[in-house]
């Protein structure tokens, strides 16, 4: 892969005490859109949707839409999931990636009735044990904004990507004033904890927002790669969140086979 398209694929991956608005959480429907730029050179737009809870699922969606000279990359990333005791329970993934290159589709089933994850990956299948904190790699930042919330300490999670289980894990770095074009915030600095120096990960989240991310940087051997900034969000107040007494079991009858090349889990 091609330093450009690394840059572009980064990207599209890499696209929180204190009084809040009120009456918002993590989970208060909301748009958040973002430019990604590499250095001085802006790449194109991402843009984050949680809209209203339908019939206590939610559905968070994720859109990027970046390119460098001749080199373009666009995603579309679904995730659906219910709520228990400040506990995301994730449902169903979805991520489908076009542009310059190879496309390719990325699916997940977390089927708690089977005990059982499944797993497809440029076509390639796997299946892994269920577990309750076992995410995929959207609504994990939501969690991780609800545990901000919640002043949990351990910023550890655990996500099915990639055909994989991955691990990550965050560090608090301390608070600092972010001054952007969409404004000033006062936020917390978090560090993806890596064993080497050589790629650091950081970002700020505004406690103000509900912990919404207000900039990333990425850096490659000490050279920035990636800077993310917001553009604009917006929160939907009016919304209530109504939590079922009865989980949905959507997931719980998918089969592996239903994970279909046309990137939709057939019920």
């Amino acid at each position: 892969m091609s330093k450009k398209s690394r840059i572009l694929f980064a990207a599209s991956l890499l696209l929180t005490s204190y009084p809040l608005i009120a009456d918002t959480t993590p989970l208060t429907p909301h748009t958040a859109e973002y430019q990604v730029n590499y250095g001085s050179i802006e790449l194109g737009r991402a843009r984050y949707i949680l809209p209203a809870p339908d019939g206590g699922v939610f559905e968070y969606r994720f859109d990027s839409d970046v390119s460098l000279l001749m080199l373009s990359d666009q995603r579309h990333i679904r995730s659906e999931f219910t709520l228990k005791d400040n506990q995301l329970v994730p449902m169903r993934y979805s991520s489908q990636r076009t542009g310059t290159g190879p496309d390719f589709r990325e699916q997940a089933a977390f089927a708690k009735g089977q005990n059982v994850v499944h797993s497809r990956y440029k076509g390639e299948r796997a299946k892994f044990p269920y577990d309750i904190e076992l995410f995929d790699p959207l609504m994990v930042q939501l969690q991780f904004r609800l545990d901000m919330a919640a002043n949990k300490e351990e910023l550890h999670y655990t996500m099915v990507k990639e055909g994989e289980i991955d691990d990550y894990a965050f560090r608090i770095v301390g608070k600092e004033r972010v001054n952007i074009d969409s404004g000033s915030y006062q936020t917390l600095k978090f560090e993806v904890v890596r064993d080497s120096t050589k790629r650091q990960t950081f970002f700020w989240m505004s406690p103000e927002l509900s912990y919404l991310p207000i900039r990333l940087t990425h850096f490659e051997k000490g050279s920035k790669q990636l800077d993310i900034k917001l553009l604009s969000y917006k929160f939907e107040q009016e919304a209530t969140l109504v939590t079922p007494l009865i989980e949905p079991a959507l997931a719980d009858t998918v089969k592996p086979e239903n994970i279909d090349s046309n990137n939709t889990i057939e019920q």
